[in-house]
């Protein structure tokens, strides 16, 4: 058996590792059945850690000997590291039930601070000089249950934040970018444009699920999206205020509904007000710089490019070309 006291081989680090034997201990992505051209069985992995995915094949195996090594399932593994394709491929030797799982395996979180980023979050919201606009923030901050869920969940599967605390480091910046462009842009509704900012992606502590392992979509996120989900945790918030004004509940509701910009992107409407304009344009800036970083921090590609990035149809430089250290390199 596999000692699973063991040190844990990172997915990222094995394109260096080609020929060496590897343990660690990753979840299972997928698991399929299959039988080679002689009749022999064999099981068809994809294995994950927080630093991404790796295919794995273990031959000789038959699913009923191994029932644990299925999906969604937790498993130790050591492996022969093989190339396929010009990728990292795991051919698994031994494999096991560990008797003890570290979530910090699988599961990232924000690089800052939670108690810090939620006091940040609450002091910009208090410079809210409208009654009833102040009222809602504070009955968001209030709802323990709700602010909960808010200050733990990713703020996306994968495409940005997407680690624990990341949907409160997105609305955290997207709240302090609105304060900037509105003290720039000063024909902007600074106080509507806040609490929208506040707001925007709330829905995700409902469209998204995060333990125990892994980040996927809810049966409802899948049905339903969290901008729909937020408009009925709008709602909800909005049920314990008295008198709130029913063109500011409107305009609210389409800020959130067109914060993704365009139909094709899931928004129900497309932005037709300054604020509604103003915030889909910091909420893309926020969600694709964290996106292109994190695809960069996380490439393995040898050189200076990273591989083809399928979502954004582009390839990007992994440093700016009047970087020293890179220019050295460049230069033969």
């Amino acid at each position: 058996m596999i000692d699973e006291a063991m040190s844990h081989t990172w997915v990222k680090e094995l394109p260096r590792l080609d020929g060496l034997v590897v343990e660690g201990t990753y979840l299972v992505k997928e698991s399929s059945k299959g039988t080679t051209r002689n009749g022999d069985p064999y099981l068809a992995i994809t294995l994950s850690d927080k630093t991404g995915d790796v295919d794995a094949k273990f031959w000789g195996c038959r699913q009923d000997q191994y029932p644990f090594v299925a999906k969604d399932k937790v498993v130790r593994v050591k492996a022969e590291v093989l190339k396929y394709k010009e990728r990292p491929q795991l051919k698994v030797i031994e494999a096991s039930k560990p008797d003890f799982v570290d979530v910090n395996l699988f599961l990232d979180s924000s690089p800052k601070d939670a108690k810090e980023m939620l006091g940040e979050l609450k002091e910009a919201l208090r410079e809210v000089q409208s009654v009833p606009l102040r009222s809602l923030s504070e009955t968001f901050f209030e709802h323990q249950e709700l602010l909960s869920q808010f200050i733990e969940a990713p703020a996306a599967k994968g495409l940005h934040h997407n680690y624990l605390g990341g949907l409160l480091e997105h609305t955290l910046s997207v709240v302090n970018m609105a304060n900037l462009l509105s003290r720039h842009y000063t024909f902007l509704d600074r106080d509507l444009l806040l609490v929208a900012a506040l707001l925007h992606d709330v829905g995700k502590v409902r469209e998204l699920k995060w333990r125990p392992y892994s980040i996927d979509y809810t049966d409802e996120g899948r049905l339903i999206g969290h901008i729909v989900l937020g408009i009925q945790i709008l709602e909800d918030l909005l049920a314990k205020i008295q008198d709130f004004p029913e063109t500011l509940h409107t305009t609210l509701q389409h800020i959130i509904l067109s914060h993704h910009g365009q139909l094709e992107f899931g928004s129900p409407k497309r932005p037709k007000t300054l604020e509604a304009v103003a915030l889909n344009l910091i909420d893309d800036l926020d969600a694709k710089l964290n996106g292109i970083k994190s695809f960069i921090e996380g490439d393995t590609t040898e050189g200076h490019w990273t591989e083809y990035n399928r979502l954004l149809s582009r390839f990007f430089l992994k440093g700016p070309l009047g970087r020293g250290d890179v220019l050295k390199e460049m230069i033969p």
